[in-house]
């Protein structure tokens, strides 16, 4: 990354920096801005609040098709590990967007989380005038910590300032800085992508054992476990949900207007606790075979 001190804000986690992002790009003259077909609501909800308009960007195998961002202001994009549906963006599709017009925020919401392929370079390395970077140390410390950064265009920093009346804690930001200068943060992470590794090896063995695969499982916390009708996922989602089990359907991340009909369940792996997720496996299994 193309990272000077200078150009690096801090916020109380992604949401935060999210909103700022948003508020900074509308005073700054933005009315449209490109978001994934797939992602979450309260996302989209918190692009909309300063008055930014959405349009949906298709997302294939090779991740959100760029081409369709042409006209608007702005994108909000998961390019190393699209949130829910797990691909990443195509090379090419990576200097399409570093070379769009527009502005990116780039939403790095499990970089620390790479299992089965080296760490994909943030975007931001290709465009830093126009990528807003967003990292937070919510899934490799704790969400409650609500610590987050921004690396900022310098054309955008003052806007992005001018948003940010409130931020976290200095205590807590001394605190992270002591962690990742005395070399206790890298062995976190590592430890914590050790102990994910495992939970994502044992649900994906565990789902083979019954004749399904999940897909988009080379990084982050979650699983896709495809579903050939709408109906089947609001049927496991309900049964599920009868028996104690948190599952939730690919409709409910679809944004508003999304030209995509396709089903499944998101799965997530990193809650359940360690004594009882064999159990949750067996329970996911059970109502998946029913």
């Amino acid at each position: 990354m193309a990272a000077d001190p200078a150009r690096i804000v801090i916020c109380a986690g992604f949401a935060h920096g999210l909103a700022v992002s948003c508020a900074a790009l509308r005073s700054a003259g933005a009315g449209t801005l490109a978001v994934e077909a797939y992602g979450h609501q309260a996302h989209r909800d918190l692009a909309r609040a300063p008055g930014l308009r959405l349009r949906p960007l298709p997302v294939d195998g090779g991740g959100a098709v760029i081409g369709a961002a042409d006209g608007a202001d702005a994108a909000l994009l998961t390019p190393a590990h699209q949130f829910p549906l797990g691909v990443t963006l195509h090379p090419q599709r990576r200097r399409e967007a570093a070379r769009w017009g527009g502005v990116v925020i780039e939403d790095d919401y499990d970089g620390e989380f790479r299992y089965d392929r080296q760490p994909v370079g943030a975007l931001q390395a290709l465009a830093p005038d126009r990528v807003i970077y967003a990292g937070t140390a919510s899934k490799s410390l704790a969400p409650a910590l609500r610590l987050g950064w921004l690396v900022v265009p310098p054309r955008l920093l003052d806007a992005v300032i001018a948003q940010l009346t409130a931020g976290p804690s200095g205590l807590d930001q001394l605190t992270l800085a002591e962690f990742i200068s005395s070399g206790r943060y890298d062995r976190q992470i590592r430890r914590a992508r050790l102990g994910y590794r495992r939970r994502r090896d044992r649900l994906a063995a565990a789902l083979s054992r019954t004749g399904r695969r999940v897909s988009g499982i080379a990084a982050g916390l979650h699983a896709v476990l495809e579903l050939p009708r709408a109906d089947a996922e609001r049927q496991l989602v309900a049964r599920a949900a009868a028996r104690g089990l948190a599952l939730q359907g690919l409709a409910s991340y679809r944004a508003e207007g999304a030209d995509d009909d396709r089903a499944g369940l998101v799965i997530g792996y990193g809650r359940p606790a360690e004594h009882a997720y064999i159990a949750t496996l067996d329970l996911l299994c059970e109502i998946l075979e029913r």
